[in-house]
Formats: structure tokens, sequence, C-alpha cells
């Protein structure tokens, strides 16, 4: 406590990064909202399109999907607080629900990734048993224990709320904790560091290999299996750029941050460029849903066939309904898709 008291009374001194994260924030979301909508919007209309072509693994990519969407919902919530300057005007329950939807979309993303990268692994590795193992029941079970669990985790996030700055006299939401509560977060961080990254990370690696190694020792595989190799290999080189760029980042910086908090013995660069450090991070960990869509178009179950089918279908019936148009070719594309 006293180094956390020295920490705040020595921060007082050093200039303030509020233009910095408002214009970083703000810009940001701002992306991240656009893209995030579009992608994972066109995402969810496909995959409901097709969704009596339904397997575990397209279970897991619409719940994927909708937590993606219910994250970058809230995002806009956030850019007016930061372009506001850091005022807050909506009220302290949606204050917390803000915060807490960001880390519940962040492990959701994570465990879900994990689970798809299961999937995978058995369909390659085992491919006799993945037949009674890898079930859509099954699957929608796993996803409801995940919801539940990361949920249940992740409300932590929900206790802390709006205050007002007594310096400012402004109303402030998504800030960072002082005190008492910082020696609570650093528990929770070292929680989530182990539970919602390392143990989902090892799993997922420990998958990679299993299916590298058995896809090298098929190299005269069939086309079919060629296929499935193909589909993994996409989905290897996605999930790890994501980890590599959202979720290693965050949560290294994170936990180098709130143990540099504690510190009392740092300087005024040191402070400013943690601090950066953390807007830009934490930037990095929400555009996780804006690589999700990649996740779909190019590792989904023929989801770039069935986007390309809606489109066809899309056009065919524009065809139809101008006269002009109406003509024998143009409709057997979309016939022979279907």
């Amino acid at each position: 406590m006293n180094a956390t008291d020295s920490f705040e009374s020595n921060f007082t001194h050093c200039p303030s990064i509020d233009d910095f994260r408002n214009r970083v924030y703000s810009t940001s979301y701002s992306f991240i909202t656009v893209f995030g909508l579009v992608g994972n919007g066109l995402a969810l209309v496909v995959l409901i399109k097709t969704y009596h072509k339904r397997s575990p693994f397209h279970v897991y990519i619409v719940n994927l999907a909708v937590s993606d969407m219910l994250c970058v919902m809230t995002l806009p919530l956030r850019v007016l607080y930061y372009v506001n300057k850091g005022h807050w005007e909506y009220g302290d329950f949606v204050c917390r629900i803000s915060s807490y939807a960001l880390y519940v979309n962040l492990y959701c993303s994570i465990y879900f990734m994990a689970a798809m990268s299961v999937t995978r692994f058995l369909a390659i590795v085992f491919p006799v048993r993945n037949l009674q193992l890898v079930t859509v029941t099954r699957a929608r079970l796993v996803c409801v224990g995940i919801w539940v669990f990361i949920c249940l985790s992740s409300s932590p996030f929900l206790m802390s709320g709006q205050f007002v700055d007594p310096s400012t006299k402004k109303t402030k939401c998504f800030e960072p904790p002082k005190g008492q509560q910082l020696q609570k977060l650093l528990m929770l961080n070292y929680l989530s560091l182990v539970l919602g990254f390392s143990f989902p990370f090892l799993v997922i690696l420990v998958c990679y290999a299993g299916i590298v190694r058995v896809l090298l020792s098929r190299a005269h595989a069939c086309r079919g299996q060629q296929n499935i190799g193909a589909k993994a290999i996409r989905m290897i080189v996605i999930v790890l750029l994501t980890f590599l760029i959202s979720f290693m980042p965050y949560h290294v910086q994170r936990t180098v941050h709130l143990s540099f908090l504690s510190r009392a013995d740092t300087t005024c660069s040191e402070r400013i460029a943690m601090q950066k450090s953390v807007v830009v991070t934490l930037c990095l960990a929400a555009a996780n849903s804006c690589f999700d869509p990649l996740l779909y178009f190019f590792s989904g179950e023929g989801f770039r066939r069935h986007l390309s089918s809606l489109q066809l279908s899309k056009m065919g019936s524009t065809l139809h309904k101008t006269p002009k148009l109406r003509t024998d070719a143009g409709s057997e594309p979309v016939e022979n898709v279907s």
C-alpha cells in the first residue's frame, strides 16, 4: 500500500496522456466497430442460412460470431466516452456491462478457438474415433459450458463501475484501478493469465503439433484428405496470428503493467511509455473481433461456397425480377450451385 500511495503521489507530476489515449481509442474502436459489424454480421447471415448443414465446427463458429457481435455492439459507447474526453454519461449499469462484455468476448474467443482446434485435431489424427466423440449435441454442450464458465469467471469485472474524479469533476468509466483495488486485480490477472490464456493456448499448440505431424506423414493422401489438411493449415495460421497479434501482447503487457504499478522506483518517462503501451495492446485485443471473420472465410466448412451461393441466388432473383434480362442461360448457374 505504501508503494502504491507513493506511486500515485509521484504520478501527479507526470504529463497526462489523455489526448493520446482519447485519440487512439476513439479511432481504433471506430474502425473495429465498422469492420467487426460488417464481417461478423455477414458471417452470421451465411451461418444462419446454412444452419441445416450444421456440424460441430459450424456450432463453434456460430458461437464465436455471436460473441464478437455482442462485444462490437458495446464499442460505440467507448468511442463516445473518449470522444467526450473521458466523461461518461450513460449510467453505472451500462458502464459495468460495457467493461464486462469486452472481457467475456476476449476469453470466449480464446476458448472457442481452442474447441475448434481440438475438433480439427480429432478429425485429422483420430478420424474413426472422431465420428463417435465429436457430435453436434456435444459441441452445443461444450459451447454452453464455455459461456457459463467465462461469464461467471469474468463477473469480477462487473464490480467496478463509474465514479467521479475529484480533480476534474468528470464521471469516469474504463479507468485503471488504484489503491486496494490494484491488489485484487493482480490476483485476477494471474488467474486469467493461467486459465484464460495460457491453458487454452497450450491446448491449441498441442493440437496443432499433432495436426502438422500427421499431415506431413500423409504427403500422398487422397484429394479429400488434402482438402481437410488445407483447411486445418489455414486455421492454424489464422489462429496463431490472432494469438500473436491480439491476445499475447495484451496479456504480457497487462501483467507487466500491473507489476509496474506496484513499484515506486519508476521514472516519468517509463510511466508514460507503459501507459501508452496499455492503450495500444488493448486496441489490439479488441481487434480480435475483426480477425475472426477471416477464420470463417478461410477455414470454415464450405463457408466460401455458401457465401458465393447466396450471392448467386440474389443475382438470380434480380434477373427473374427484370423481364429484359430473364434468360435460360442466366438462370443455369444458380441451378447448378444449388
